[in-house]
């Protein structure tokens, strides 16, 4: 009977049962050490242990696993070498268990030591190397295998498709597999799609006697990571039958690639036919949003069914609220969510810095150190646009200081940018400058030299000379990019330099780059409107332009 609650994961009957037996029974205490290690309670498993009477090699070996399980892998071996009699599952058992705790060499040498090896020690020592990224070490050991099984046949070919550079021995592995199975085949589809090899996949695919669902999944699969969306849409069209792993992966797809509203589309289509959604289905649904009604449909179906505190879901959610314009319900998702990690602190960060909320984010900021959480760079990306937002200048320069002495983190171009934002804002140009000057030229890009050129833009500070070099510098690193020079001109125009922006406007025309026009976009109704820079196309133009005229033109005069 306790076996039997054991086998029904009721760990707490099945205890029960055990402490109101009168004696021993070595058959329900082996149980009930195994039952324990399962739930990793190995106090309670090594206390009926230590408890026997007599111990049976189950037993025994029972406690070693439970040992490597917890990474304790010093009295494991402690205990197989006290065991009296072993078997082939004892000695696996610290093959497999020294190779998880990545000790490769140790599991090696209990190999070695084995007084008979079967086909089970020699296919547990191959995928221990292959696990342990030591494929040559598991190819050689492979070839003097004596007997092998298809299984070993299957992971040494997986364990090939590992590497891109191998593909081909792991064909030529295939091809010499005396009978394949279905898991040979899908070995071989799933290998070839990881390593971006779709047309090879697809004609192993073609040939397979028997496809089955994994099969199917990997060539969808293999598709979406090409981005080949109308592909993998046909092959999922015509599968027989679809899992839960095929519809994430074709909302996946379509979030990333496909035509708007078409995930959600599919996910009302999987809801239909009855499919249940896990936290990964939402996800790859929430990437697929375009609009505030579209996350918030999204947001719906998260609630119900309990995937609120699931971290990475929750983040995606924090992020597309954020996105979507609506700051206050990603707020509520971030306070609702309980356990928070780092991407959770720097989502919210992000999402205040990104609506021009800079003390929020700081506030958010601080809470995060006080929860304990480290910042990474992304963190520091927000928190450095948020001092930006704020004119938080002093601050700005403290915490992108501490960034190195505090946390150990190296400013990329991005922390450098919004430093020189920061203090280009504030006006403190010949500031900018030092910073650019003496920063690694590594990481002196595009935005760095677009920040700078800005700030001498919006205060007319600067050297013309180093305006120029500045300028141009940045033409020549995007020299198909309108931005560097309508920013050049601007700035050659703010400071009246008329044949210095006519240069650049010449330059632009032999170049033929061509301003892309600004525009906004606002949803209204499920509908998004577009607006564009003396806009005369909207079919509502004339009631715009009077609600403009009439309302917000008398304000903007008042408040000059």
């Amino acid at each position: 009977m306790i076996t039997t609650y054991l086998k029904n994961n009721n760990l707490e009957k099945a205890e029960s049962l055990f402490y109101a037996m009168s004696g021993s029974n070595i058959v329900a205490e082996s149980a009930m050490i195994s039952g324990y290690i399962h739930a990793g309670r190995l106090r309670d498993a090594r206390k009926v242990f230590d408890e026997m009477r007599e111990r049976n090699v189950y037993s025994w070996t029972s406690m070693v696993s439970g040992y490597f399980r917890s990474s304790n892998a010093d009295e494991a071996r402690r205990l197989f070498d006290q065991m009296p009699v072993k078997n082939d599952v004892s000695w696996t058992t610290v093959i497999v268990g020294y190779a998880r705790n990545g000790l490769i060499d140790q599991a090696r040498e209990v190999f070695d030591a084995m007084p008979e090896k079967n086909v089970i020690a020699w296919t547990a020592i191959i995928k221990s190397y292959i696990e342990c990224d030591h494929l040559n070490e598991a190819e050689k050991l492979f070839k003097k295998m004596p007997q092998k099984n298809l299984y070993t046949w299957n992971i040494m070919i997986a364990g090939l498709m590992q590497d891109a550079r191998r593909v081909d021995e792991a064909t030529h592995l295939f091809n010499s597999v005396p009978q394949k199975n279905e898991v040979s085949w899908t070995t071989m589809v799933t290998g070839l799609a990881r390593n971006g090899m779709t047309e090879r996949a697809r004609d192993y695919f073609d040939q397979m006697p028997n496809k089955d669902i994994a099969a199917y999944n990997a060539m969808i699969t293999g598709y979406i990571d090409q981005g080949l969306v109308m592909e993998a849409k046909e092959l999922f069209n015509s599968m027989p039958e679809r899992n839960l792993v095929t519809w994430n992966a074709m909302l996946d797809g379509l979030g990333r690639s496909g035509p708007t509203g078409e995930a959600l589309e599919l996910l009302n289509t999987m809801l239909y036919l009855g499919f249940v959604p896990n936290e990964t289905t939402l996800t790859s649904a929430l990437t697929s949003c375009r609009g505030l009604p579209e996350v918030m449909q999204v947001h719906a179906m998260v609630i119900p069914r309990g995937f609120d505190q699931d971290v990475s879901l929750t983040n995606a959610l924090i992020a597309k609220y954020s996105h979507s314009g609506d700051l206050q319900s990603a707020r509520v998702a971030f306070e609702d969510l309980k356990a928070r990690d780092v991407v959770s602190w720097t989502s919210m960060i992000l999402a205040y810095s990104n609506h021009g909320c800079g003390l929020h984010a700081l506030q958010a900021f601080a809470r995060m150190l006080r929860a304990g959480e480290n910042p990474d760079r992304i963190t520091f990306v927000g928190i450095l646009s948020a001092c930006s937002h704020a004119g938080l200048v002093r601050k700005g320069r403290m915490l992108f200081d501490s960034m190195k002495i505090a946390y150990g983190l190296e400013p990329t171009a991005e922390h450098y940018s919004c430093l020189v934002d920061i203090l280009g804002r504030a006006g403190k140009v010949d500031e900018a400058i030092k910073v650019v000057s003496q920063m690694p030229w590594s990481q002196r890009d595009e935005a760095v030299l677009g920040a700078l050129l800005g700030a001498c833009r919006l205060h007319g500070d600067g050297d013309d000379r180093v305006v120029n070099y500045i300028g141009e510098s940045l033409i020549e690193m995007e020299p198909s990019m309108a931005g560097s020079y309508v920013l050049l001109g601007n700035v050659y125009a703010a400071s009246g330099k008329w044949d210095e922006l006519a240069r650049v406007r010449k330059k632009m025309k032999e170049r033929n780059v061509k301003k892309v026009p600004g525009f906004s976009q606002i949803e209204v109704k499920c509908e998004n409107s577009v607006f564009y820079a003396g806009d005369q196309a909207h079919p509502d133009m004339e009631e715009i332009y009077r609600m403009l005229r009439e309302r917000l033109v008398p304000v903007m005069c008042h408040r000059g």
